[in-house]
């Protein structure tokens, strides 16, 4: 068989894939976050410690350094925070936390923005200028002050957090999906689907929609991140999840206000898991971005 026929027989997802590979510094970002999600899976079965479990906390080993075994024997590899949880156990429950949030909210957001940007791109005319004004009033204040007042306003609770993040960001995604499918539904193709009668939620999902998905998961990449930042930032302001939930952004707000006193423990390294997940997605949709785009991809 000739390298050509290998080469054209090769499969779109394997090509992906393989193209993928050659950048390094995304395959270890993919490691990363691969381990984060297996780690934040498996936590009951990894950590030492269940971070919900009151009966299992000892207030007398609170705020204690890395390496501190405690009276029940444990050893806490991380120290202990304020409340005598194991970091380390709260840290891996934090990243399931943030996880959760970020996916829920961004599947929620993508669904919502790709319905309306594609509806709003095939019926055009007044609905399509209505929908597009009020995208760009939200689009034009920052995501944290939407997500804010609106969390705000719901209380704390992870549901009220979920809805506060996908009102902060299904903007994006239907400004993503409209410009896509603007343009699709200008080709021939398209404009051949609508000379016959069909229907229109038809020809959005048959003809529309599937063309609009490439740079609909390039925007989800970075909106999964972004919605984990803005969980963090939210629950550390106190207005997102609850002081009874061991999130990245509340470990780091309890810790904070005893990093002065040599404390940094407590703050410190569930601020570097945060750092950690948020650039490895970013890297990683970066890179899935880059292999999309017929401009960046070499």
């Amino acid at each position: 068989m000739s390298a050509a026929t290998t080469t054209g027989s090769v499969s779109p997802l394997a090509q992906f894939w393989r193209d993928f590979r050659r950048n390094k510094v995304a395959v270890v970002a993919l490691t990363v976050v691969v381990l984060i999600v297996f780690v934040a899976v498996f936590a009951p079965f990894i950590v030492p410690q269940d971070p919900y479990d009151l009966k299992s906390l000892v207030l007398r080993d609170a705020r204690r350094p890395p390496g501190y075994v405690g009276r029940d024997g444990m050893l806490h590899l991380l120290g202990t925070d304020s409340q005598g949880r194991d970091l380390l156990s709260a840290i891996v429950y934090g990243l399931r936390i943030s996880l959760q949030m970020g996916l829920m909210a961004g599947a929620i957001a993508f669904t919502i923005g790709a319905v309306v940007g594609c509806t709003a791109a095939y019926v055009r005319g007044r609905i399509e200028a209505l929908i597009m004004r009020i995208v760009d009033i939200q689009l034009s204040f920052p995501a944290i002050l939407l997500a804010f007042v609106v969390a705000a306003l719901l209380g704390q609770g992870k549901q009220q957090l979920i809805l506060a993040l996908v009102f902060a960001q299904y903007a994006y995604f239907v400004r993503t999906a409209h410009g896509a499918a603007a343009a699709e539904r200008q080709k021939d193709y398209v404009q051949a689907a609508l000379s016959v009668p069909m229907g229109g939620w038809f020809v959005i999902t048959r003809h529309i929609l599937p063309n609009a998905l490439p740079p609909l998961i390039v925007v989800a990449t970075v909106q999964v991140a972004s919605a984990i930042s803005l969980e963090a930032t939210l629950s550390f302001l106190g207005v997102g999840l609850p002081a009874t939930e061991p999130s990245l952004g509340m470990l780091i707000s309890n810790g904070f206000q005893y990093l002065m006193s040599g404390r940094y423990w407590i703050a410190i390294y569930p601020g570097v898991a945060l750092i950690i997940l948020i650039m490895a997605i970013n890297l990683v949709g970066d890179q899935i971005r880059d292999q999309l785009n017929p401009r960046l991809r070499k």
